[in-house]
C-alpha cells in the first residue's frame, strides 16, 4: 500500500506529541546524542540508495545543474521566508500555543527534501524506508516541540499525511504511462540522486555541516529529464 509510509509518519508525530506531554523536560545531552544517532542512520540509508544507480554521471550532472537552479531561485531561502510569514500571520491572530505549535511543526515536517523524496519512493518503488526514517525523526522532533509549544503540534500530522500522500499517489500513477524499461532506469537514477541528498540531510542532522538541501531539489527534475533524453536517444539512434 503506497500510503503506509505516510500513515506511519503521521502516527509517530501523534505518538511523539503525546509523549511530549508526559515528559516536560529532556536533558540537552540526550537530545544531541539522539539527533546525532539519527543523522548517522540517515547517512547510511542515503549511501545505500545512492549505490543503486547505474549511470552515476547522470547523478553527478543532475546534482550540479539542480544545485545551480536551486541556488539561482534561492529555494531554501524562499521556504524559510514562507515559513516565517505563515507563522507570523497565524501568531498575530492571538490563537495561542495551539496555532503556533501547529504551524511551526507543520513547516518543519512538510517543508523539506525528505518529505518529497520519501513520498516519491513510496509511490514509485513501494519502498517506505525513507519515510520510516523520517517518521522516527519527526516523532522525536514532535516530542521536543510539544514540551515547548504544546498540544498544537499533534494537528500537524494531518497536513503531513495529505501532502505526502498526494505526492505518493501521483508518483504511483507514473508507471501506467511509460514503458517498463524507461521506468526501471528512471527509478534507479532518481533513487541514486535522492540517496545523495539524504546523505546530505544526515550530515546536517549529525551537526557535521550545514548543506542547503532544499536547493538540491531541482536535481530530481533534472534527473528525470536526463533519463528521458538518454532513453529516447537509445530508442531512435
Amino acid at each position: 500500500m503506497f500510503l503506509i509510509g505516510t500513515l506511519v509518519n503521521g502516527l509517530l508525530i501523534i505518538i511523539g506529541t503525546l509523549l511530549g506531554k508526559l515528559f516536560h523536560q529532556i536533558p540537552e545531552n540526550i537530545k544531541g546524542t539522539v539527533m546525532h544517532a539519527i543523522g548517522l542512520a540517515v547517512m547510511v540509508l542515503g549511501l545505500q540508495m545512492s549505490f543503486k544507480g547505474e549511470n552515476f554521471l547522470v547523478v553527478i550532472l543532475s546534482l550540479v545543474f539542480g544545485a545551480v537552479l536551486g541556488e539561482y531561485f534561492a529555494l531554501e531561502d524562499k521556504l524559510t521566508v514562507l515559513g516565517d510569514w505563515l507563522e507570523s500571520k497565524i501568531g498575530s491572530k492571538g490563537q495561542g500555543s495551539i496555532s503556533q505549535g501547529f504551524v511551526t511543526a507543520t513547516l518543519i515536517f512538510v517543508i523539506g527534501a525528505m518529505s518529497i523524496l520519501g513520498a516519491l519512493d513510496s509511490g514509485i518503488r513501494g519502498d517506505h524506508s525513507v519515510l520510516y526514517t523520517k517518521s522516527i525523526i519527526d516523532g522525536f522532533t514532535a516530542l521536543i516541540l510539544t514540551t515547548t509549544l504544546g498540544i498544537g503540534v499533534l494537528f500537524s500530522a494531518v497536513p503531513v499525511i495529505l501532502y505526502q500522500g498526494l505526492i505518493a499517489l501521483f508518483a504511483m500513477q507514473i508507471d501506467r504511462f511509460v514503458p517498463p524499461e524507461f521506468m526501471n532506469s528512471f527509478i534507479k537514477e532518481i533513487t541514486a540522486t535522492g540517496g545523495v541528498m539524504l546523505f546530505a540531510i544526515g550530515l546536517n542532522l549529525a551537526g557535521i555541516t550545514k548543506i542547503r538541501v532544499a536547493n538540491l531539489l531541482p536535481s530530481i527534475v533534472v534527473t528525470g529529464i536526463a533519463v528521458t533524453g538518454i532513453y529516447f536517444y537509445k530508442l531512435y539512434f
